[in-house]
């Protein structure tokens, strides 16, 4: 089995110089736009085409992060990217956005597309619809223990990545809208300003919603083993120094050699590491949050980590053949797939003291201050000549030179053809109708107000599909695990053989799920739809709708119309944050919650949690309801979400759509009205 690849993050130049002469494999970085941390330094595109062309005579892969939801306004700014990502020479990309899935497939299909985190692929089903998209590898989800990224690895044929080190956030990647929410900057679109990491309270814990780092790096014999092709570093926001620490400690772990963990918890932790979600221990001993201790701990460790990058690393193994006849001198430099030749002056008969192969080589072989080192050397030397040292050191460095050159250049794929389907205008109905998602099946009221019924499908019965009929749409969980994803497939298809004809989904997973049950699809604003793109790149997916993110403006929508039927939110204590390590779960306990606890800001808002089927996930939700009756709202129909209301509750909201009367009581508008950055 090949060893697996070491991926680490290069936030701008110096942290780009750290990974590759420390000994990462490949790296990945941003340019200004369209990456998921814009706050990095970054890098432009002149650095970029020299950054690849610096990885490249190193043998060190680059991939350009591309993994920020777009909005319709950006698509030619996206394309322009894309061109000079190309033109660069890059390796790969790394995707989030469908609507760049299409662009990057079309028009530069030899650029290796990668699935990002965001993706928030966590089972097997996932996995295989990223696949089916188009994608060349993807970002195995963090939450996942050992054996599930074994089960998901077995069943694509396409690589899997894994983070080993770094940030955990508490929020199922791709699902975390709190930052966009309470401070207007979308995670979604890199710019997230971690209000997690502030002290969130539950009963008598502190920093609930801050995770310790991961550091799997123990186990990365294990991860390869099953089925891990990249071991990716988080840390595209931290210093060169950090880089250098955790690509060196992944170096000699791989190699079976020991590592510096106290050098890692020095330069950055949380109060420590956590493996909680690999071995599957979820428990409060994964949460931690940065002290002044750990930030002066990193101070004393600085020095020694930046003299690990300061010269460059040989690493690349070249093989020489030196000739000296009475005309010429002359050096062929190869490292197996290029080869250069360098032409010396004339030697000169040899008074004393003829050149002999031992003093050639050692004269040769002073590759110090390069990436190179002589692995196999030969000599052809005609007796009784001489060349001075000075002119053997000028053959080496001008070889050098010239091997360096032709190592740097970057193949630039030839683009495909690109051509977007234009708009389809459509006209929608005035007012849309509504749409009601409720969390029990006795919530339900106002049955014959509402177009359709969405309801979790643990809660569909024989009996509610009898009562509802083709109005009823099975939810599908929006996180559900390996172990946990026999179980539901079994339920739906004897619901299926019930009646059942819809499924509802917030994930990937789910689209593949009800495309192999023979079940029409929706898709929830989970799906992270922002753009007509995504809206049509999953028409083509066979959706029979969407419901749009609810962190699209409204004067944003204006630009949807395309292929597939969509919607928007409406109403409903919107989902924040999505977790597999519940906050209250470890904090006050199950028994305390009811299925209905809650989390505490640091100004005393109380937002509640709502708990998932089999207590296997739950929510955090908005602090007040988004409630958008009486405005003029866009798309195909208004879905009301609720969550913990009662059905007198419940039949209060739609009688306010029904009657277009605006709420009087606590409410938000949400994102529909602010600019998304």
């Amino acid at each position: 089995m090949a060893q697996p690849e070491i991926l680490a993050p290069a936030g701008g130049p110096e942290q780009l110089l750290a990974a590759v002469r420390c000994g990462a494999d490949s790296v990945y970085l941003g340019t200004g736009a369209f990456n998921a941390r814009r706050g990095a330094a970054n890098f432009t595109f002149d650095q970029l085409s020299e950054a690849v062309r610096y990885c490249r005579t190193h043998g060190v892969k680059v991939y350009v992060t591309v993994n920020t939801l777009v909005l319709d306004g950006e698509m030619a700014a996206l394309e322009e990217t894309a061109d000079k990502i190309a033109a660069a020479g890059a390796d790969g990309v790394i995707l989030q956005d469908m609507a760049a899935l299409r662009l990057f497939a079309a028009k530069y299909p030899s650029l290796h597309r990668v699935a990002s985190t965001q993706t928030a692929v966590h089972n097997v089903d996932g996995a295989r619809f990223l696949q089916d998209a188009g994608f060349d590898s993807f970002v195995l989800a963090r939450e996942l223990s050992l054996g599930e990224m074994e089960k998901v690895c077995a069943a694509v044929t396409i690589p899997a990545e894994a983070f080993v080190h770094g940030a955990h956030c508490m929020c199922l990647s791709g699902a975390c809208t709190l930052s966009a929410m309470l401070g207007g900057r979308s995670g979604n679109r890199g710019l997230c300003a971690q209000p997690c990491r502030l002290d969130w309270k539950c009963g008598n814990g502190e920093y609930v919603l801050s995770l310790k780092d991961m550091s799997l790096i123990k186990h990365i014999h294990a991860l390869s083993d099953a089925g891990v092709s990249t071991l990716k570093i988080e840390g595209r926001m931290k210093r060169p120094e950090y880089v250098a620490a955790a690509v060196t400690a992944c170096v000699n772990a791989r190699a079976g050699r020991p590592y510096d963990e106290a050098a890692l918890t020095a330069v950055f932790s949380r109060s420590g590491f956590t493996d909680g979600y690999l071995t599957g221990k979820r428990d409060k001993s994964m949460f931690g949050a940065r002290t002044k201790e750990d930030v002066t701990e990193a101070e004393k460790v600085l020095p020694a980590l930046a003299a690990q990058y300061r010269k460059e690393t040989p690493r690349i193994p070249v093989d020489m053949a030196f000739t000296l006849t009475a005309e010429a001198s002359r050096l062929t430099v190869t490292d197996g797939t290029h080869t250069v030749t360098a032409d010396g002056p004339a030697p000169e008969a040899a008074r004393t003291r003829p050149l002999e192969e031992a003093r050639a080589r050692e004269s040769l072989s002073k590759t110090g201050g390069t990436q190179y080192y002589v692995n196999l050397f030969r000599a052809d030397i005609a007796r009784g000549l001489t060349l001075p040292a000075s002119a053997l050191n000028g053959l080496r460095r001008v070889a050098l030179a010239e091997l360096e050159a032709v190592r740097g250049q970057a193949p630039v794929p030839e683009a495909g053809p690109y051509a977007p389907a234009p708009p389809v205008r459509r006209d929608h109905p005035s007012p849309a109708p509504l749409w009601g998602r409720f969390c029990k099946a006795e919530q339900i009221v106002r049955s014959e107000a509402l177009e359709r019924i969405i309801l979790p499908a643990a809660e569909v019965s024989e009996a509610v599909l009898a009562r509802y009929g083709d109005k009823l749409t099975a939810e599908l969980p929006a996180a559900l695990f390996p172990s946990d994803e026999a179980a539901p497939e079994a339920a739906l298809a004897a619901l299926k053989a019930a009646g059942l004809r819809e499924v509802w989904t917030d994930n990937v997973y789910g689209v593949e799920l009800g495309r192999r049950l023979g079940l029409a699809v929706r898709g929830g604003f989970g799906l992270n739809i922002l753009n007509r793109q995504a809206l049509d790149f999953y028409a083509g997916q066979g959706l029979a709708s969407a419901t749009v993110s609810f962190e699209l403006p409204l004067k944003k929508m204006a630009a949807l119309d395309g292929a597939l039927p969509w919607g928007l939110a409406a109403y409903g204590y919107l989902p924040l944050m999505r977790f597999r390590v519940c906050p209250v779960r470890v904090g006050p306990g199950c028994e305390k919650c009811g299925g209905r606890g809650a989390l505490t800001d640091r100004r005393g808002v109380s937002f509640p949690v709502e708990c998932g089927p089999g207590r296997r996930s739950s929510t955090l939700l908005n602090s007040v309801p988004l409630h958008m009756a009486g405005r003029s709202l866009p798309g195909d129909f208004r879905l009301l979400w609720f969550t913990g209301e009662t059905p007198a509750q419940c039949g209060a909201v739609i009688e306010d759509f029904l009657l277009d009367r605006p709420s009087d009581g606590p409410r938000t508008g949400g994102l529909y009205y602010r600019e998304l950055f």
